[in-house]
């Protein structure tokens, strides 16, 4: 049995999706469904079980016994970036990830957690050094610090464990974002509903919406996921994006060359932005490369006009 937790979210929806596409159903879903349009997102997919959050990890803590378990896949947290309740975040984020570590490597089972690109706050350097990394966040901070936390263990490990730090993820599955959802689902429903894009003017040195993100599509992701499934003798963080930063206008053209309408607005850069905003990412994915994954990535052009056709099929 595969475990996803956060399964009702982006990732973990897609994740579960990706498993069911190679015939496996046997998977136990944990999320928080307070929420609950985010069961949309599992309404297609074919699962054994579901359990709450707070079940599943008392379950773990009294020593349940769940059969055999192919792996964990922990895409779980929350990941408000304005969540300022530290006790509250550590205790989400940090401990419960702690327990699910000591847990599979118990069992001796795959563990394959959700870190994230934030770790490295404004960057330049995004590589998975300690040097590089300087969260701005408690969201950031607890992804940092169990990735800490994992490093001090990795010599004592039994069994895999891979750590992902994700970049600016988009695809199929993530409506129930709203606001924190990604530009090209947001530039999509302007175009539907006003007829034009709203970008940020330029800020840090960047001209009108040439802020630089490293966009990865959310079934490259996934695709990682699965390789590394596939290769139980690989471990470590490792980032997970294309290697190559586009801008904000990348997508909006792509949104617009997809609809074959529709302008581009610039709109004035929020002051309470201004000095937190990361103007450009881009994963250095050299350790993913090292560690033999050799699939590409979709760019920009090649990932949204797919995406945009998918919510065309699945409106919200």
């Amino acid at each position: 049995m595969y475990i996803i937790t956060g399964g009702a979210g982006l990732i973990g929806s897609n994740m579960v999706k990706a498993l069911n596409q190679r015939g496996i159903s046997e998977i136990l879903v944990v999320d928080d469904l307070k929420e609950g349009i985010k069961f949309k997102n599992l309404a297609d997919c074919d699962i054994v079980d579901y359990v709450d959050r707070l079940d599943f990890i008392k379950r773990i803590q009294a020593g349940w016994d769940f059969g055999k378990v192919d792996a964990v896949v922990h895409e779980g947290a929350c990941s408000a970036t304005t969540e300022w309740d530290g006790e509250f975040i550590m205790k989400n984020n940090f401990e419960y990830t702690k327990t699910l570590l000591h847990w599979c490597q118990a069992i001796e089972a795959p563990f394959i957690y959700a870190s994230s690109a934030s770790v490295y706050g404004m960057g330049p350097v995004f590589k998975e050094e300690r040097q590089y990394e300087q969260p701005l966040n408690m969201y950031a901070f607890s992804k940092f610090q169990f990735d800490q936390y994992l490093r001090r263990h990795q010599g004592a490990l039994t069994s895999q464990v891979a750590g992902l730090r994700y970049f600016n993820v988009y695809g199929p599955r993530e409506q129930h974002k709203g606001s924190m959802a990604s530009v090209a689902f947001h530039f999509h429903n302007q175009i539907l509903k006003e007829g034009k894009l709203k970008l940020f003017e330029g800020t840090d040195g960047y001209g009108n919406g040439e802020q630089l993100r490293d966009f990865i599509h959310v079934d490259d992701a996934v695709a990682v996921k699965l390789w590394l499934l596939d290769n139980p003798g690989v471990s470590g963080i490792f980032n997970v994006g294309t290697g190559r930063a586009q801008s904000f206008n990348d997508v909006a053209r792509a949104v617009l060359k997809y609809h074959g309408r529709g302008e581009i607005e610039y709109v004035p850069f929020p002051d309470h932005l201004k000095g937190r905003y990361q103007s450009y990412t881009q994963a250095d994915i050299s350790k993913l490369r090292e560690a033999g994954y050799t699939a590409e990535f979709m760019t920009v052009e090649q990932g949204v006009p797919e995406y945009l056709a998918w919510l065309e099929q699945h409106p919200a």
